[in-house]
């Protein structure tokens, strides 16, 4: 058996990597590398020790963006795992990589399976990003959910684009798995090296899962799928990679956890005017189960997570012994002329950035930089500062889930498809309800035709709007009418908010009132 398997060299690819492996029935691990990626050197290095192991690579220099490797990549394939992606803050500062893995690649990937005689099974990872920012209002999510990529965004923007064509492709079997936020070994390091850690809301939720779980999660699909096939359990389906119960916390959480290796924590680190107050991206999964209930990959938790970050990484005691105001100056309040960060943008009077993460410069100005004003989920205030039961909150027999239009227990008819576009402030062409998985056509707000499976729009929650054809994050006008996105967007955002978001020819952030 072939498995072909790209970003194998990033966090996730290399987990799976060591998963797979274990895996007998595999005879070759196509891997696709970029040619200037030299973490390949020391995965060679690693397994090289193992001929076994290593005799079944198949180790492919390429890039997704040329149609050609993709054609060679997945020929002779039984499935292909599509890991690569290009993520923040990488996406921020080279947006067209971004474009050319997350967008154009997923696109010569698919186009490569479609022409294919005999199709390998398709494996791709999409991301919690989809889902946009989310507060205490509708903290908990799942599949289905409206898709709001929160503003200059390209990481997820891309994302998006790859994933609907992934959903309305013509691979016989396909699976798209919404990795939530991921823990992996380099995840402290990555953080405090670049202004994109004063993204992450304090109050925002997170769900996390471990590299290592993974790639658990990975091989035990190609397992299961070896034993038997999963059909209709898992292919053609849509899921979210949740976590578990114990990994659900809120972005205060886990730098607090994550500071506390060098003896402190959140507080003694950062003020709370450091970080967004929102278009971050991040839920709790209602469903996050259905895949462990399927493949029983949840091992880890984050408390087990960092206690092997400290084992294997015990510089960070060193923190320890530095005077807590020394380090939040030269590791924290350096990172403010990162042009990733809030404190760049008010210098610079970037007032697109400063609308979207904060509502303005005048909120922005407006936040305490003293704790005991600011509020916070984990001490039983809401974002405005009332009161409210945070373990209530994390009960997910609590969960306060949105209106979709249809019952989402009940099979689906026509009628769904019709109140749901009319949801969306639109309508559906087609006269017939022809299948889950038939192509049917339907009309945005905007009057634009565009042709979707009932799948992808009902159940993967994709509505077609101009983020899907340009850098343009129109939200504020469209949930004005759209009941669906308004369900989500105006629990972060103003009625009276009027702003179009957008990218220049250049990817500079602009906005425009409407």
């Amino acid at each position: 058996m072939q498995v072909s398997i790209t970003g194998i060299t990033g966090n996730m690819g290399q987990a799976v990597l060591e998963e797979v492996l274990k895996i007998d029935e595999i005879d070759k691990l196509k891997l696709l590398v970029l040619p200037e990626d030299k973490r390949i050197n020391d995965i060679v290095k690693k397994y090289k020790k193992y001929p076994e192991k290593f005799k079944k690579f198949d180790i492919v220099f390429g890039n997704l963006k040329d149609a050609r490797t993709c054609n060679f990549l997945v020929a002779d394939s039984d499935y292909v795992v599509n890991l690569a992606a290009v993520i923040p803050p990488h996406s921020d500062k080279f947006p067209m990589k971004a474009i050319e893995c997350n967008e154009i690649g997923v696109n010569n990937l698919v186009s490569s399976i479609e022409r294919m005689e005999k199709q390998p099974k398709f494996i791709h990872i999409s991301t919690v990003a989809l889902y946009g920012n989310r507060n205490s209002k509708h903290i908990w999510g799942q599949v289905g959910d409206p898709l709001l990529v929160s503003p200059f965004d390209i990481y997820s923007a891309t994302k998006l684009r790859g994933e609907f064509r992934v959903l309305e492709s013509g691979i016989k079997n396909w699976a798209i798995l919404r990795q939530s936020a991921m823990l992996h070994k380099n995840m402290m390091s990555d953080n405090i090296s670049d202004g994109l850690m004063f993204h992450t809301c304090f109050n925002a939720p997170l769900e996390w899962v471990t590299a290592h779980d993974s790639g658990v999660l990975i091989a035990n699909i190609l397992k299961s799928d070896l034993k038997e096939d999963l059909k209709d359990k898992f292919w053609k389906k849509c899921f979210n990679i949740g976590g578990g119960d114990y990994n659900r916390l809120t972005g205060f959480d886990t730098l607090n956890d994550g500071f506390k290796m060098i003896g402190g924590g959140a507080k003694n680190f950062f003020k709370p005017n450091y970080n967004a107050t929102r278009n971050f991206h991040g839920v709790w999964f209602y469903d996050g189960h259905k895949l462990n209930d399927l493949f029983s990959y949840q091992q880890q938790d984050t408390a087990f997570y960092w206690a092997e970050i400290l084992k294997t990484h015990s510089y960070y005691k060193m923190g320890r012994i530095v005077p807590k105001a020394v380090i939040r100056k030269f590791v924290i309040k350096r990172l403010f002329k990162d042009d990733n960060s809030p404190a760049y943008w008010f210098k610079h009077n970037d007032q697109a950035r400063l609308q979207a993460y904060f509502g303005g410069k005048g909120k922005y100005l407006a936040i305490t930089d003293d704790w005991k004003n600011f509020p916070l989920l984990v001490e039983n205030k809401d974002e405005e500062g009332k009161d409210l039961n945070y373990p209530e909150l994390k009960n997910i027999k609590n969960a306060k889930l949105i209106d979709y239009g249809f019952d989402r227990e009940k099979q689906i008819a026509l009628k769904d498809l019709q109140n749901v576009a009319k949801l969306h402030g639109g309508k559906l062409i087609s006269k017939k309800f022809d299948g889950l998985y038939a192509k049917h056509e339907w009309e945005t707000q905007d009057g634009e035709i565009f042709k979707a499976t009932p799948f992808t729009v009902l159940i993967a929650g994709h509505w077609y709007n101009p983020i899907y054809k340009e850098y343009v994050w129109d939200f504020d006008r469209l949930s004005k009418k759209d009941k669906i996105f308004s369900q989500i967007w105006l629990d972060s955002h103003s009625e009276k908010e009027n702003f179009t978001y957008y990218f220049d020819e250049k990817f500079n952030a602009r906005m425009k009132v409407k």
